[in-house]
């Protein structure tokens, strides 16, 4: 059933109103709870929040706050009449009738979580885009998101069909859009529908797509709830509901957790899709192409298995291969457990705590299910492919992938507000420029430095030349790479005045070495550079 449109605007008013935001909820219980939270323990927030309503100086917001964050982020019954007292348009009677609430005498019982979630995202790559804002510059804002009680809520395992919030995969991948200006959307496995809105801030359409009904309603509400037009729900698995549709970007956080296929292990909705091992992301970066649009972008979080001595990004690349549409790859693998981490991250994930009856029958399924497949690993990471444009390259490179990268980035993240997002667009249009460069024409081509980059030398005591010299990175993938003076000298002399080639014969000069075997060391490095984000393209 879809929500009552003018229910949902009122209750969107009510919370408004009542300043529910994530920064309020955070001062109202602290840091600490805060943290406590994200790992499932509610009793420190439950015990700051009765004492900010009791002591805090204003006491009208600080009770709706509280109330709030008791009824709504936590899942704890409230009495009605606090209730009523906030959600002055909406009231208890109202939540029932979204079903987000059930009314038992003068308690209000929460039948769903509606939490406040911030966001950010580079508003001056929307530019075109009907459903962003027109200011440049980083946008910041925040969305009300519906889902289902969490197993802190409901004070055990999961139901099968729980449709999840947002959590951290869910986080990651919204980071990961590409936040560039896109027709039509397809968001498969929309959950709670996260993604969906994030990718409407960029997209003209949006379809998203769900095995369970009751995900769809979420997504339907939260929509709603956030004023967000434009996004348009269909049942179904895989690309069965857009068979014969293309799109220009596909954004996909699908039920990849590999699960063992016998009796007594949950087969829960929003992480498995009921496929053996990792063959869920096999299928989906097989049959990706066929719904994208030449030059369309399809992200998608994932795990492998590492099979014998079988390396798992070996096996994603043997996917990417068997995809009957060519496609670019850039496959970044970003940690690997072990069996048993692996079993025992996913059983407690379902709200299975160790010690209890059920949690070692659960993992020995998990560890037979590896050991019938030889499985020695499970790789997690990000996937972004992207259908080869045959009229996009010239015409010897046309129809040919001209980006392949398989690799482990397993250090922390840089300091990039907003995602990687833009990151990954930088490099894709990197990408793109150089492979319309010729070793002759990137010689005549003018770098700048990116401004996240410093230099980092190394001297053993005494010695006056350094040992090590490292470029480092601080957004993006904070990569570091150690160059030789040569390199060094180059990047330090990018400031978009004079070409590369001039600058590598200068330094040839300067070091007494050939300028023509110089330039040839340099240039494929330039352009690694360059794609990783330490050089831009002037």
């Amino acid at each position: 059933m879809d929500p009552d449109p003018v229910i949902v605007a009122r209750l969107r008013a009510d919370l408004s109103d009542a300043g529910y935001t994530a920064d309020a909820v955070r001062e109202a219980w602290g840091p600490l709870a805060d943290e406590a939270v994200g790992h499932g323990l509610h009793g420190p927030a439950l015990a700051a929040l009765a004492a900010r309503a009791v002591t805090g100086e204003a006491p009208e917001a600080v009770d709706a706050v509280a109330v709030l964050a008791r009824l709504l982020f936590l899942g704890v019954p409230t009495s009605r009449a606090s209730v009523d007292r906030i959600l002055v348009r909406t009231g208890a009677d109202g939540l029932a009738v979204l079903g987000l609430a059930t009314l038992h005498g003068d308690d209000v019982v929460p039948r769903a979580l509606v939490r406040p979630q911030d966001f950010a995202d580079d508003a001056a790559a929307a530019a075109g885009s009907s459903s962003a804002g027109g200011d440049a510059g980083e946008t910041r804002g925040q969305w009300w998101i519906a889902s289902d009680l969490d197993e802190a809520a409901l004070g055990g395992a999961l139901p099968v069909g729980h449709v999840l919030g947002v959590g951290g995969a869910s986080l990651t991948l919204a980071g990961l859009q590409l936040p560039t200006p896109a027709a039509r959307v397809l968001d498969l496995g929309t959950g709670c529908g996260i993604q969906a809105l994030r990718a409407r801030r960029f997209a003209d359409r949006v379809v998203a797509t769900d095995v369970s009904e009751r995900a769809l309603a979420f997504t339907r509400l939260n929509a709603l709830l956030n004023g967000v037009d434009g996004i348009e729900t269909r049942l179904g698995s895989l690309f069965d509901p857009v068979r014969g549709e293309v799109f220009d970007r596909v954004v996909s956080n699908p039920p990849f957790v590999i699960t063992p296929r016998v009796a007594g292990v949950p087969a829960y909705e929003y992480r498995d899709a009921g496929l053996a091992g990792d063959d869920l992301v096999a299928a989906f970066v097989t049959g990706v192409g066929e719904v994208l649009a030449p030059g369309g972008t399809a992200q998608l979080l994932g795990n492998w298995e590492y099979r014998g001595d079988l390396d798992g990004l070996a096996r994603v690349r043997a996917w990417v291969d068997a995809s009957p549409v060519p496609l670019d790859a850039w496959i970044i693998e970003r940690e690997t457990l072990d069996p048993l981490a692996y079993a025992e991250l996913w059983v407690r994930d379902g709200g299975t705590a160790p010690g209890t009856p059920a949690y070692a029958p659960l993992v020995e399924a998990w560890l037979a299910d590896f050991a019938a497949r030889g499985v020695t690993a499970v790789g997690f990471g990000y996937l972004l492919l992207r259908r080869v444009d045959p009229d996009g390259g010239d015409d010897d490179s046309a129809g040919t992938p001209p980006l392949r990268r398989f690799e482990r980035l397993t250090q922390p993240l840089g300091v990039t507000d907003g995602g990687l997002g833009a990151h990954l667009a930088r490099a894709l249009e990197a990408s793109d420029a150089l492979s319309r460069l010729d070793d002759d024409a990137l010689a005549e081509a003018t770098f700048v430095v990116a401004v996240d980059v410093t230099e980092a030398r190394h001297h053993l005591p005494g010695a006056e030349a350094p040992s090590v010299i490292e470029l480092r990175q601080g957004g993006g993938f904070a990569r570091t790479i150690e160059v030789d003076p040569a390199l060094a000298a180059l990047v330090g002399a990018c400031d978009g005045d004079l070409p590369v080639g001039v600058l590598s014969d200068a330094i040839a000069e300067l070091l007494d070495v050939d300028a023509t075997a110089l330039r040839a060391d340099l240039l494929p490095r330039v352009r690694e550079l360059a794609f990783t984000g330490f050089l831009r393209v002037m």
